[in-house]
């Protein structure tokens, strides 16, 4: 059995065109994945707030969305062999529309299995694009500037998590302090569930608009030039070969360390909101947008900077760094002063959050790198097992199911702040693989 879709020969360039033209197709896509993938960080405390969660059972939201990308992987190549890369990324906008039209009978049913199963049926379109058109930006050019073109792709991905939180905020989180927990818990539960039910009802026409949306998408990208991509289909490389991917020490260690990294950035991304709203921030809605706009710093460095000053492995390792100083910043810093966002921010005239929001928000510059490092470090040597290494790098993704419900669990168990203190060796591994588990070839 196939481990991932294969990974396409490079094509020689036609014309800057064709490359520019495919890039912005490929960038719409990205755009769309960052779209719907952030959005759980405001998704996430307002289902606390509709069907009455604790963080653990609120935290389901990512373990639904993030699993599918290993549940799916293996049917996702499946699918793309059979129907080509272009076709494959229409199916895949089909399937995410019809996830966000089971939006709309969760939102009035407010049974909370319904948002789990719409939330999987939307990752499950986006795991059929992700595991294509990943690849298909490290192919486009030299392997050493490979996290350069990743990152532009991180743009227009992380640019949508900017947006989305602030388009949630104002369309559903309008007078929320009606729906805090102090004003449900003085009503009558029939009250309560009503004031619930109305709450949930925002959810049905945004959704509604986006399934739309994809659909019509899905038209254009089916309708449009984009430059189909030969599969590499290889007779020879049985099933018996194909687990030979684990004999790669740095395939391995890398897929493990991008587990830890899906795993960090959802916490960072997806309950920075539950740890404001804690705190009594205000804007606890779009707090997302801050560890979003550090990320999107963090890209336009790596645009900049990689592989002209600052090599992969160098990004990587500093990532690491930056990831264990403001882990530590987030566990140990003041949860009243906003010195650091008022130093950072002060000139914009945004309201100041605390010191630990800010650290919280500012890993997302820490992450920005992550991704973009270790695709073409875990992936250099393989060969004919790229394909199978790819593959193993995209199930990963599921460090962004079980590490933010393992957070939930600690958050509960002991306080939202203290649960960072899983990032640590997280990050430590990150590091680790930077400074030496990539160079690692063999298993001794």
């Amino acid at each position: 059995m196939e481990l991932s879709v294969d990974q396409p020969k490079q094509q020689p360039d036609d014309s800057t065109s064709t490359v520019v033209t495919g890039m912005l197709f490929v960038g719409l896509l990205f755009f769309i994945l960052g779209f719907v993938t952030w959005l759980n960080g405001s998704l996430v405390p307002f289902l606390k707030i509709v069907c009455g969660l604790n963080n653990f059972q609120a935290l389901w939201v990512t373990f639904a969305f993030y699993i599918a990308y290993t549940v799916m992987a293996l049917p996702s190549a499946a699918v793309l062999r059979r129907t080509g890369y272009k076709n494959g990324m229409t199916l895949g906008l089909a399937i995410m529309g019809c996830g966000a039209l089971l939006f709309i009978p969760a939102a009035q049913t407010t049974h909370y299995a319904l948002f789990l199963a719409a939330l999987f049926t939307l990752a499950t379109g986006m795991t059929l694009m992700q595991t294509a058109i990943n690849p298909y930006i490290v192919c486009l050019g030299p392997r050493e500037s490979a996290a350069m073109r990743i990152s532009i792709m991180g743009l227009f991905n992380k640019g949508a998590g900017v947006v989305v939180p602030l388009v949630f905020s104002s369309l559903m989180l309008a007078d929320i302090d009606r729906f805090s927990h102090t004003a449900l818990a003085t009503l009558a539960p029939a009250a309560r569930d009503a004031m619930r039910a109305m709450l949930a009802q925002r959810l049905v026409f945004p959704y509604a608009c986006m399934a739309g949306l994809l659909f019509a998408i899905m038209v254009f990208i089916h309708f449009s030039r984009l430059r189909e991509i030969p599969l590499d289909t290889d007779e020879g490389d049985d099933g018996v070969e194909r687990l030979g991917v684990l004999q790669y020490s740095q395939l391995v260690l890398g897929a493990l360390a991008l587990f830890a990294y899906v795993g960090v950035e959802v916490i960072a991304g997806d309950t920075i909101g539950l740890y404001g709203h804690e705190l009594g921030v205000s804007n606890f809605g779009v707090l997302t947008s801050y560890t979003m706009v550090c990320m999107v710093l963090g890209y336009l460095i790596g645009v900049v900077a990689i592989p002209r000053w600052l090599s992969q492995q160098r990004a990587l390792l500093c990532s690491g760094l930056a990831g264990l100083v403001f882990t530590v910043g987030v566990a140990t810093g003041s949860p009243h002063d906003s010195g650091i966002a008022q130093a950072l921010l002060g000139w914009t005239g945004i309201a100041p959050v605390p010191n630990t929001v800010m650290c919280l928000a500012l890993l997302g510059l820490a992450n920005a790198m992550v991704w973009p490092a270790i695709w073409p470090l875990a992936l250099q040597g393989l060969g004919r097992h790229t394909a199978s290494g790819s593959a193993l790098l995209v199930m990963a993704i599921a460090g962004g199911a079980v590490l933010p419900l393992l957070y939930g669990r600690l958050s509960d168990a002991v306080a939202l702040r203290e649960a960072y203190w899983l990032m640590l060796p997280c990050y430590a591994l990150i590091f680790w693989y930077a400074a030496r588990g990539h160079a690692i070839r063999r298993w001794r």
